[in-house]
Protein backbone atom coordinates (compact mmCIF):
# COMPACT_ATOMS: atom_id res chain seq x y z
CA UNK A 1 0.00 0.00 0.00
CA UNK A 2 1.29 3.23 -1.13
CA UNK A 3 0.82 5.86 1.69
CA UNK A 4 2.39 8.17 3.66
CA UNK A 5 2.86 5.23 6.39
CA UNK A 6 5.30 3.57 4.02
CA UNK A 7 8.66 4.25 5.82
CA UNK A 8 7.04 3.29 9.18
CA UNK A 9 5.94 -0.20 8.06
CA UNK A 10 9.71 -1.12 6.87
CA UNK A 11 10.74 0.30 9.92
CA UNK A 12 8.87 -1.92 12.47
CA UNK A 13 9.30 -5.10 10.49
CA UNK A 14 12.97 -4.56 11.02
CA UNK A 15 12.24 -3.88 14.42
CA UNK A 16 10.40 -7.16 14.97
CA UNK A 17 12.62 -9.47 13.23
CA UNK A 18 15.13 -8.33 15.82
CA UNK A 19 13.36 -8.79 18.92
CA UNK A 20 12.08 -12.00 17.87
CA UNK A 21 15.70 -13.28 17.71
CA UNK A 22 15.32 -13.14 21.47
CA UNK A 23 17.04 -11.34 24.38
CA UNK A 24 17.05 -7.77 26.17
CA UNK A 25 18.84 -5.72 23.28
CA UNK A 26 20.59 -2.58 23.54
CA UNK A 27 18.26 0.27 23.87
CA UNK A 28 15.72 -2.20 25.43
CA UNK A 29 14.41 -1.78 29.12
CA UNK A 30 13.32 -4.19 31.58
CA UNK A 31 9.47 -2.89 31.27
CA UNK A 32 9.96 -2.94 27.32
CA UNK A 33 11.19 -6.51 27.00
CA UNK A 34 8.50 -7.52 29.37
CA UNK A 35 6.32 -6.47 26.26
CA UNK A 36 7.58 -8.74 24.09
CA UNK A 37 5.07 -11.45 22.60
CA UNK A 38 5.64 -13.95 25.84
CA UNK A 39 7.80 -12.60 28.02
CA UNK A 40 5.07 -12.48 30.40
CA UNK A 41 2.19 -14.28 29.11
CA UNK A 42 0.59 -11.30 27.99
CA UNK A 43 -0.61 -10.84 24.61
CA UNK A 44 -1.55 -6.40 23.80
CA UNK A 45 -3.92 -5.93 21.30
CA UNK A 46 -5.32 -3.41 19.36
CA UNK A 47 -9.21 -3.53 18.17
CA UNK A 48 -10.26 -1.26 15.03
CA UNK A 49 -13.21 -0.80 14.43
CA UNK A 50 -15.18 -0.80 17.61
CA UNK A 51 -19.11 0.83 16.51
CA UNK A 52 -20.54 -2.56 16.93
CA UNK A 53 -19.15 -6.18 16.56
CA UNK A 54 -16.03 -4.54 17.25
CA UNK A 55 -17.20 -2.89 20.59
CA UNK A 56 -17.87 -6.47 21.71
CA UNK A 57 -14.78 -8.23 20.14
CA UNK A 58 -12.75 -5.65 22.47
CA UNK A 59 -14.46 -6.48 25.30
CA UNK A 60 -13.80 -10.44 24.64
CA UNK A 61 -10.47 -9.88 24.23
CA UNK A 62 -10.12 -8.32 27.59
CA UNK A 63 -11.82 -10.97 29.11
CA UNK A 64 -8.97 -13.25 28.22
CA UNK A 65 -6.18 -13.59 31.24
CA UNK A 66 -3.65 -13.43 28.96
CA UNK A 67 -4.47 -10.41 26.90
CA UNK A 68 -4.73 -6.78 27.46
CA UNK A 69 -6.36 -4.46 25.06
CA UNK A 70 -4.18 -1.31 24.79
CA UNK A 71 -5.26 0.49 21.70
CA UNK A 72 -8.69 1.26 20.64
CA UNK A 73 -8.95 2.58 16.67
CA UNK A 74 -11.90 4.13 14.95
CA UNK A 75 -13.10 6.83 12.91
CA UNK A 76 -15.90 7.27 14.87
CA UNK A 77 -15.03 9.34 17.74
CA UNK A 78 -18.17 8.53 19.85
CA UNK A 79 -17.19 4.89 18.99
CA UNK A 80 -13.59 4.70 20.81
CA UNK A 81 -14.71 6.72 23.79
CA UNK A 82 -18.07 4.13 24.45
CA UNK A 83 -15.47 0.92 23.84
CA UNK A 84 -12.90 2.35 26.21
CA UNK A 85 -15.32 2.67 28.80
CA UNK A 86 -16.43 -1.01 28.47
CA UNK A 87 -13.15 -2.37 28.34
CA UNK A 88 -11.80 -0.43 30.99
CA UNK A 89 -14.47 -1.99 33.31
CA UNK A 90 -13.07 -5.30 32.35
CA UNK A 91 -9.51 -4.78 32.28
CA UNK A 92 -6.83 -2.34 34.66
CA UNK A 93 -5.42 -1.02 31.83
CA UNK A 94 -7.52 2.26 30.05
CA UNK A 95 -6.80 1.61 26.36
CA UNK A 96 -5.75 4.63 24.49
CA UNK A 97 -7.72 5.66 21.89
CA UNK A 98 -6.94 6.31 18.00
CA UNK A 99 -8.49 7.56 15.28
CA UNK A 100 -5.85 6.22 12.44
CA UNK A 101 -5.19 2.53 13.54
CA UNK A 102 -1.76 3.15 11.58
CA UNK A 103 -0.73 5.18 14.31
CA UNK A 104 -1.12 2.27 16.28
CA UNK A 105 0.57 0.22 14.43
CA UNK A 106 3.66 2.36 14.80
CA UNK A 107 3.68 1.03 18.58
CA UNK A 108 6.03 -1.42 19.47
CA UNK A 109 3.64 -2.38 22.13
CA UNK A 110 1.42 -4.03 19.99
CA UNK A 111 1.21 -7.59 19.45
CA UNK A 112 -2.06 -8.00 17.49
CA UNK A 113 -4.57 -6.38 15.45
CA UNK A 114 -8.29 -7.30 16.01
CA UNK A 115 -10.13 -5.79 12.46
CA UNK A 116 -13.70 -5.49 12.65
CA UNK A 117 -14.44 -3.20 10.11
CA UNK A 118 -16.23 -2.39 7.04
CA UNK A 119 -15.83 -5.19 4.55
CA UNK A 120 -13.34 -2.99 2.05
CA UNK A 121 -10.81 -2.22 5.08
CA UNK A 122 -10.39 -6.09 6.41
CA UNK A 123 -7.36 -7.11 3.76
CA UNK A 124 -5.82 -3.71 3.53
CA UNK A 125 -5.45 -3.33 7.07
CA UNK A 126 -4.65 -6.62 8.00
CA UNK A 127 -1.83 -6.34 5.12
CA UNK A 128 -0.52 -2.86 6.86
CA UNK A 129 -0.92 -4.79 10.09
CA UNK A 130 1.75 -7.88 8.97
CA UNK A 131 3.94 -5.51 7.36
CA UNK A 132 3.94 -3.73 10.61
CA UNK A 133 5.21 -7.08 12.40
CA UNK A 134 1.66 -7.78 14.10
CA UNK A 135 -0.45 -10.78 14.40
CA UNK A 136 -3.92 -10.35 12.50
CA UNK A 137 -7.49 -11.40 14.00
CA UNK A 138 -9.32 -10.50 11.05
CA UNK A 139 -13.84 -10.64 11.00
CA UNK A 140 -15.59 -12.63 8.46
CA UNK A 141 -15.11 -12.35 5.13
CA UNK A 142 -11.23 -11.96 4.85
CA UNK A 143 -11.33 -9.39 1.99
CA UNK A 144 -14.00 -7.30 -0.02
CA UNK A 145 -12.59 -9.07 -3.38
CA UNK A 146 -10.66 -12.36 -4.36
CA UNK A 147 -7.68 -10.42 -5.60
CA UNK A 148 -7.52 -9.27 -1.73
CA UNK A 149 -7.50 -12.85 -0.83
CA UNK A 150 -4.66 -14.24 -2.35
CA UNK A 151 -2.72 -11.18 -1.26
CA UNK A 152 -3.27 -12.38 2.58
CA UNK A 153 -2.37 -15.47 1.79
CA UNK A 154 0.88 -14.85 0.38
CA UNK A 155 1.91 -12.22 2.85
CA UNK A 156 1.24 -14.49 5.70
CA UNK A 157 3.64 -16.49 4.49
CA UNK A 158 6.28 -13.57 3.80
CA UNK A 159 5.96 -11.74 7.06
CA UNK A 160 5.75 -14.92 9.10
CA UNK A 161 2.65 -14.18 11.46
CA UNK A 162 -0.29 -15.86 12.57
CA UNK A 163 -3.50 -14.60 11.04
CA UNK A 164 -7.24 -16.01 12.20
CA UNK A 165 -10.55 -15.39 10.52
CA UNK A 166 -13.47 -14.78 12.53
CA UNK A 167 -15.39 -18.49 11.41
CA UNK A 168 -15.90 -18.79 15.03
CA UNK A 169 -17.78 -22.43 14.72
CA UNK A 170 -14.69 -24.07 14.13
CA UNK A 171 -13.92 -23.59 17.56
CA UNK A 172 -17.15 -24.95 18.69
CA UNK A 173 -16.64 -27.85 20.44
CA UNK A 174 -20.31 -29.44 19.74
CA UNK A 175 -19.96 -27.96 16.17
CA UNK A 176 -16.72 -30.02 16.14
CA UNK A 177 -18.18 -33.43 17.19
CA UNK A 178 -20.47 -32.98 14.17
CA UNK A 179 -18.32 -32.32 11.64
CA UNK A 180 -16.13 -35.01 13.25
CA UNK A 181 -19.25 -37.53 13.13
CA UNK A 182 -19.60 -36.66 9.64
CA UNK A 183 -16.12 -37.21 8.40
CA UNK A 184 -16.32 -40.48 10.31
CA UNK A 185 -18.81 -41.83 8.08
CA UNK A 186 -22.33 -41.73 10.35
CA UNK A 187 -24.45 -40.54 7.34
CA UNK A 188 -22.41 -42.59 5.10
CA UNK A 189 -20.99 -40.49 2.08
CA UNK A 190 -21.84 -37.15 2.34
CA UNK A 191 -22.68 -35.53 -1.25
CA UNK A 192 -24.85 -32.76 -0.62
CA UNK A 193 -25.17 -29.81 1.87
CA UNK A 194 -27.40 -26.38 2.16
CA UNK A 195 -26.86 -23.73 4.19
CA UNK A 196 -28.96 -20.66 4.96
CA UNK A 197 -29.46 -17.16 6.42
CA UNK A 198 -32.84 -15.44 7.30
CA UNK A 199 -33.90 -11.94 9.05
CA UNK A 200 -36.24 -9.40 8.30
CA UNK A 201 -34.32 -6.22 7.50
CA UNK A 202 -35.83 -2.98 6.96
CA UNK A 203 -35.82 -0.57 3.75
CA UNK A 204 -32.60 1.64 4.05
CA UNK A 205 -34.25 4.47 1.94
CA UNK A 206 -32.59 6.73 -0.04
CA UNK A 207 -29.73 8.15 0.95
CA UNK A 208 -29.50 12.09 0.95
CA UNK A 209 -26.56 13.90 0.59
CA UNK A 210 -25.43 15.93 3.31
CA UNK A 211 -22.34 17.38 5.71
CA UNK A 212 -20.25 14.54 7.07
CA UNK A 213 -20.62 14.30 10.90
CA UNK A 214 -18.09 15.82 12.93
CA UNK A 215 -17.40 13.13 14.57
CA UNK A 216 -16.74 11.29 11.76
CA UNK A 217 -13.51 10.90 9.94
CA UNK A 218 -15.02 10.18 6.14
CA UNK A 219 -11.88 10.15 4.58
CA UNK A 220 -10.09 7.78 6.45
CA UNK A 221 -13.16 5.37 6.97
CA UNK A 222 -13.39 5.30 3.00
CA UNK A 223 -9.99 4.54 3.11
CA UNK A 224 -8.34 2.14 -0.21
CA UNK A 225 -12.11 2.84 -1.75
CA UNK A 226 -12.33 5.23 -4.25
CA UNK A 227 -14.49 8.68 -2.97
CA UNK A 228 -17.92 8.71 -2.95
CA UNK A 229 -20.00 11.73 -1.14
CA UNK A 230 -21.07 11.16 2.13
CA UNK A 231 -24.57 10.14 2.38
CA UNK A 232 -27.18 9.47 5.22
CA UNK A 233 -28.10 5.75 4.91
CA UNK A 234 -24.12 4.38 4.40
CA UNK A 235 -22.95 4.74 7.80
CA UNK A 236 -22.70 3.03 9.91
CA UNK A 237 -24.18 -0.57 9.18
CA UNK A 238 -25.95 -0.31 5.83
CA UNK A 239 -22.42 0.04 3.74
CA UNK A 240 -22.91 -4.12 3.74
CA UNK A 241 -25.62 -3.48 0.56
CA UNK A 242 -23.34 -1.16 -1.13
CA UNK A 243 -20.88 -2.85 -4.11
CA UNK A 244 -18.20 -0.41 -3.25
CA UNK A 245 -17.62 -1.14 0.17
CA UNK A 246 -19.50 -4.14 1.37
CA UNK A 247 -20.42 -7.67 -0.11
CA UNK A 248 -23.91 -8.31 0.87
CA UNK A 249 -26.02 -10.88 2.79
CA UNK A 250 -23.91 -13.77 1.24
CA UNK A 251 -20.22 -12.49 2.56
CA UNK A 252 -21.88 -10.68 5.88
CA UNK A 253 -23.85 -14.10 7.09
CA UNK A 254 -23.40 -16.50 4.01
CA UNK A 255 -19.44 -17.31 4.85
CA UNK A 256 -19.87 -19.13 7.90
CA UNK A 257 -22.07 -21.43 6.60
CA UNK A 258 -20.11 -21.91 3.71
CA UNK A 259 -17.36 -22.81 5.28
CA UNK A 260 -19.37 -24.74 7.00
CA UNK A 261 -20.06 -27.09 4.41
CA UNK A 262 -16.74 -27.08 2.87
CA UNK A 263 -15.24 -27.96 5.72
CA UNK A 264 -17.82 -31.25 6.54
CA UNK A 265 -17.89 -32.28 2.72
CA UNK A 266 -13.75 -31.35 2.65
CA UNK A 267 -14.16 -29.38 -0.69
CA UNK A 268 -11.68 -26.45 -1.85
CA UNK A 269 -12.39 -24.86 -5.22
CA UNK A 270 -15.89 -25.44 -7.39
CA UNK A 271 -15.79 -26.54 -11.21
CA UNK A 272 -19.36 -24.60 -11.18
CA UNK A 273 -21.27 -21.62 -9.81
CA UNK A 274 -24.11 -20.01 -10.22
CA UNK A 275 -26.18 -17.09 -8.33
CA UNK A 276 -29.99 -16.05 -8.58
CA UNK A 277 -31.58 -13.68 -6.68
CA UNK A 278 -31.99 -9.80 -6.45
CA UNK A 279 -32.97 -6.92 -4.22
CA UNK A 280 -36.76 -7.54 -4.66
CA UNK A 281 -38.78 -6.31 -0.95
CA UNK A 282 -37.98 -2.57 -1.13
CA UNK A 283 -37.12 -0.15 -3.78
CA UNK A 284 -34.34 1.91 -2.34
CA UNK A 285 -30.62 2.19 -2.38
CA UNK A 286 -29.83 -1.16 -1.58
CA UNK A 287 -27.45 -3.27 -4.31
CA UNK A 288 -26.78 -6.25 -3.22
CA UNK A 289 -29.43 -9.27 -3.05
CA UNK A 290 -31.69 -9.12 -0.18
CA UNK A 291 -32.87 -12.58 -2.11
CA UNK A 292 -30.23 -14.94 -2.86
CA UNK A 293 -30.02 -18.63 -3.64
CA UNK A 294 -25.79 -19.57 -4.29
CA UNK A 295 -24.75 -23.13 -6.03
CA UNK A 296 -21.66 -24.73 -5.88
CA UNK A 297 -20.75 -27.91 -7.87
CA UNK A 298 -17.59 -29.98 -7.11
CA UNK A 299 -15.25 -32.69 -8.73
CA UNK A 300 -16.53 -36.16 -7.33
CA UNK A 301 -20.35 -35.49 -7.46
CA UNK A 302 -20.90 -33.33 -4.62
CA UNK A 303 -22.78 -30.03 -4.35
CA UNK A 304 -23.52 -26.82 -1.69
CA UNK A 305 -25.64 -24.61 -1.82
CA UNK A 306 -26.59 -21.15 0.41
CA UNK A 307 -30.35 -19.83 0.69
CA UNK A 308 -30.09 -15.67 1.99
CA UNK A 309 -33.06 -13.99 2.51
CA UNK A 310 -32.56 -10.77 4.17
CA UNK A 311 -36.21 -9.49 4.12
CA UNK A 312 -38.41 -12.16 5.03
CA UNK A 313 -37.05 -13.74 8.06
CA UNK A 314 -38.50 -17.26 7.80
CA UNK A 315 -37.06 -20.06 9.73
CA UNK A 316 -35.99 -22.96 7.76
CA UNK A 317 -35.28 -26.13 9.76
CA UNK A 318 -36.28 -24.18 12.67
CA UNK A 319 -33.39 -22.22 12.57
CA UNK A 320 -32.77 -18.47 11.56
CA UNK A 321 -29.54 -19.90 10.19
CA UNK A 322 -27.69 -23.51 9.91
CA UNK A 323 -26.24 -26.16 7.72
CA UNK A 324 -27.58 -29.31 7.36
CA UNK A 325 -25.46 -32.41 5.61
CA UNK A 326 -27.28 -34.68 3.36
CA UNK A 327 -25.66 -38.50 2.91
CA UNK A 328 -26.30 -41.57 1.44
CA UNK A 329 -27.23 -42.83 5.13
CA UNK A 330 -28.79 -40.04 6.73
CA UNK A 331 -28.30 -36.19 7.53
CA UNK A 332 -26.91 -34.01 9.89
CA UNK A 333 -28.35 -30.80 11.16
CA UNK A 334 -26.52 -27.91 12.57
CA UNK A 335 -28.64 -25.16 13.62
CA UNK A 336 -27.52 -21.84 14.89
CA UNK A 337 -26.00 -23.09 18.35
CA UNK A 338 -23.60 -25.38 19.49
CA UNK A 339 -25.67 -28.12 18.39
CA UNK A 340 -26.62 -30.86 16.32
CA UNK A 341 -29.00 -33.43 15.13
CA UNK A 342 -28.43 -36.53 13.25
CA UNK A 343 -31.29 -38.33 11.39
CA UNK A 344 -31.30 -41.47 9.45
CA UNK A 345 -33.67 -41.70 5.88
CA UNK A 346 -36.77 -42.11 7.36
CA UNK A 347 -36.40 -38.73 9.28
CA UNK A 348 -35.99 -40.21 12.59
CA UNK A 349 -33.64 -38.57 15.04
CA UNK A 350 -30.96 -40.69 15.74
CA UNK A 351 -28.75 -38.54 17.63
CA UNK A 352 -29.33 -35.29 19.30
CA UNK A 353 -26.58 -32.78 20.84
CA UNK A 354 -27.62 -29.88 22.87
CA UNK A 355 -25.71 -26.98 24.60
CA UNK A 356 -27.42 -24.90 27.30
CA UNK A 357 -26.13 -21.78 26.47
CA UNK A 358 -28.59 -19.45 24.39
CA UNK A 359 -27.53 -17.76 21.15
CA UNK A 360 -29.17 -15.34 19.31
CA UNK A 361 -27.81 -15.44 15.68
CA UNK A 362 -28.91 -12.40 14.52
CA UNK A 363 -27.28 -10.52 16.95
CA UNK A 364 -24.82 -8.56 15.10
CA UNK A 365 -22.45 -7.35 17.48
CA UNK A 366 -22.43 -10.55 19.71
CA UNK A 367 -24.29 -13.46 19.27
CA UNK A 368 -22.11 -15.91 21.28
CA UNK A 369 -19.66 -14.33 22.98
CA UNK A 370 -18.55 -17.53 25.73
CA UNK A 371 -17.65 -19.80 22.79
CA UNK A 372 -16.12 -17.11 20.54
CA UNK A 373 -13.74 -16.79 23.21
CA UNK A 374 -12.11 -20.12 22.44
CA UNK A 375 -11.16 -19.05 19.07
CA UNK A 376 -10.07 -15.91 20.47
CA UNK A 377 -7.92 -18.66 22.60
CA UNK A 378 -6.72 -20.95 20.32
CA UNK A 379 -5.14 -18.03 18.30
CA UNK A 380 -3.23 -16.73 21.42
CA UNK A 381 -2.01 -20.73 21.99
CA UNK A 382 -1.02 -20.57 18.18
CA UNK A 383 0.91 -17.29 19.01
CA UNK A 384 2.95 -18.65 22.44
CA UNK A 385 2.88 -21.95 21.85
CA UNK A 386 2.71 -22.73 18.11
CA UNK A 387 -0.90 -24.57 18.21
CA UNK A 388 -2.79 -25.25 14.70
CA UNK A 389 -5.33 -22.30 14.00
CA UNK A 390 -8.86 -23.60 13.71
CA UNK A 391 -9.19 -20.66 11.25
CA UNK A 392 -5.92 -19.96 9.46
CA UNK A 393 -5.63 -17.72 6.45
CA UNK A 394 -5.83 -20.77 4.05
CA UNK A 395 -9.40 -22.33 5.49
CA UNK A 396 -10.15 -18.15 5.75
CA UNK A 397 -9.35 -17.60 1.88
CA UNK A 398 -10.94 -20.46 0.14
CA UNK A 399 -14.34 -20.07 2.13
CA UNK A 400 -14.48 -16.32 1.57
CA UNK A 401 -13.62 -16.96 -2.23
CA UNK A 402 -16.87 -19.61 -2.60
CA UNK A 403 -18.85 -16.82 -1.31
CA UNK A 404 -17.42 -14.40 -3.83
CA UNK A 405 -17.51 -16.15 -6.42
CA UNK A 406 -21.27 -16.68 -5.95
CA UNK A 407 -21.61 -12.72 -6.17
CA UNK A 408 -19.55 -12.82 -9.03
CA UNK A 409 -21.99 -14.98 -10.66
CA UNK A 410 -25.05 -12.91 -9.35
CA UNK A 411 -23.53 -9.69 -11.02
CA UNK A 412 -22.57 -10.43 -14.37
CA UNK A 413 -25.94 -12.45 -14.80
CA UNK A 414 -24.89 -16.04 -15.84
CA UNK A 415 -22.93 -18.89 -14.45
CA UNK A 416 -18.79 -19.48 -13.67
CA UNK A 417 -16.43 -22.34 -14.90
CA UNK A 418 -14.10 -22.35 -12.28
CA UNK A 419 -10.76 -24.14 -12.54
CA UNK A 420 -10.57 -26.93 -9.34
CA UNK A 421 -7.23 -26.66 -9.13
CA UNK A 422 -6.89 -22.86 -7.51
CA UNK A 423 -10.18 -21.30 -7.71
CA UNK A 424 -9.70 -18.67 -10.68
CA UNK A 425 -12.66 -18.43 -13.03
CA UNK A 426 -12.13 -19.65 -16.55
CA UNK A 427 -12.43 -17.19 -19.75
CA UNK A 428 -15.21 -15.17 -19.01
CA UNK A 429 -13.56 -11.28 -19.20
CA UNK A 430 -16.85 -9.87 -17.59
CA UNK A 431 -15.96 -11.79 -14.89
CA UNK A 432 -12.59 -11.68 -14.07
CA UNK A 433 -13.03 -7.91 -13.97
CA UNK A 434 -14.84 -8.73 -10.46
CA UNK A 435 -11.60 -10.82 -9.18
CA UNK A 436 -10.37 -7.28 -7.71
CA UNK A 437 -10.90 -3.85 -7.01
CA UNK A 438 -9.93 -0.35 -7.71
CA UNK A 439 -8.75 1.86 -4.88
CA UNK A 440 -8.54 5.06 -4.41
CA UNK A 441 -4.65 6.88 -5.52
CA UNK A 442 -1.85 5.73 -3.37
CA UNK A 443 -3.73 3.28 -1.10
CA UNK A 444 -2.77 0.22 -3.15
CA UNK A 445 -2.43 -2.81 -1.55
CA UNK A 446 1.01 -3.98 -2.31
CA UNK A 447 3.20 -6.71 -1.10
Amino acid sequence: MNNSRRDFIKKSVAGSAVLMAGGILPGFSAESYRRIIGANGKIRASVMGVNSRGNALAQNFAFQKNCDVIHICDVDKRAIEKCVKNVRKIQEIEPLGFGDFRESLESKDIDLMVIATPDHWHAPAALLALQAGKHVYVEKPLSHNPNEGEMLVEAAAQYGKSIQMGNQRRSWPNVIEAINELKNGVIGRPYFGKGWYTNNRGSIGIGNEVAVPDWLNWDLWQGPAPRKVFKDNIVHYNWHWFWHWGTGEALNNGTHMIDLLRWGLEVDYPIKVSSNGGRYRYKDDWQTPDTQVINLDFENDISMTWEGRSCNGKYIEGSSVGVEFYGEEGSILISGGNEYKIFDLKNNIVKEVKDSKEIDPRDAANPASNLDALHIRNLFDNILTGEKLKADIDSGFKSTLLVQLGNISQRVGHSLEINPGNGHIIGDKKAKKLWSREYEKGWEMKI
